[in-house]
């Protein structure tokens, strides 16, 4: 399953002290269902900014984005954790698991979260590691897992409820090169097998280029072949 995004006229500014830092200015973005976009652009240009907004963790100043057709700055409180939680899979640089979880305990999450029945989270959880290649590593705390088997493990956690969207913030840069050629070989993989729609921000060009449309953010706004 996969959806549509849209953001338009986004604009996010922060306070630095007395100073107001202006991050996006009038940002619009397409994203059709099923497509594999990047976001590339310099370090501070707004990128994760841009991704936390897509997926509602914070909110705009101003502008409009929506996810499947629904208006998400319409939504709060349970109603918005209700959708991010059944539309929208994260993937951090730093895999954000849960240290006293086992890397099977952290992929169900989601599905803890959802209320779903325990038996079938745990079923779906370990079809997903032996997916990744972490079938025998299912029992095991994230302090036990290398860089990569960790972000594997997260990858999966993004993707326990099938979420039709996917979001990736930077999923290979706290990896050594080859950790995360294969980290993001099995993201494609996946993102193509469950046919979700994904936007990937890097700083990597090669991974960039291995994405179905790439988008520069410099400036405050969105440049390249957008929609």
């Amino acid at each position: 399953m996969s959806v549509s995004v849209l953001a338009r006229g986004v604009t996010k500014a922060y306070a630095d002290g007395a100073r107001r830092v202006e991050v996006l200015r009038g940002v619009d973005l397409e994203v059709e269902p099923g497509e594999l976009v990047a976001v590339v652009g310099p370090s501070g240009s707004g990128k994760s900014t841009l991704l936390h907004l897509l997926g509602a963790l914070d909110r705009p100043d101003s502008g409009a984005i929506e996810v499947a057709g629904q208006d998400v700055l319409a939504l709060a409180g349970a109603r918005l954790a209700a959708f991010r939680n059944r539309t929208i899979g994260f993937v951090f640089q730093f895999h954000e698991l849960l240290p006293d979880f086992t890397a099977l305990e952290n992929v169900g999450l989601p599905g803890r979260i959802a209320r779903r029945p325990p038996a079938a989270v745990a079923a779906r959880a370990r079809e997903l590691l032996e997916e990744v290649g972490l079938a025998e590593r299912a029992d095991h705390f994230p302090g036990q897992l290398s860089g990569g088997e960790r972000q594997r493990v997260a990858l999966c956690r993004a993707l326990l409820l099938e979420p039709p969207l996917l979001l990736a913030d930077e999923p290979t840069g706290n990896l050594d090169p080859a950790s995360g050629e294969q980290v993001f070989g099995l993201l494609l993989e996946m993102q193509r097998r469950h046919r979700t729609t994904a936007v990937v921000v890097t700083h990597n060009p090669g991974i960039a280029g291995r994405c179905g449309r790439i988008l520069t953010l410099d400036g405050g706004a969105l440049r390249g072949a957008n929609r």
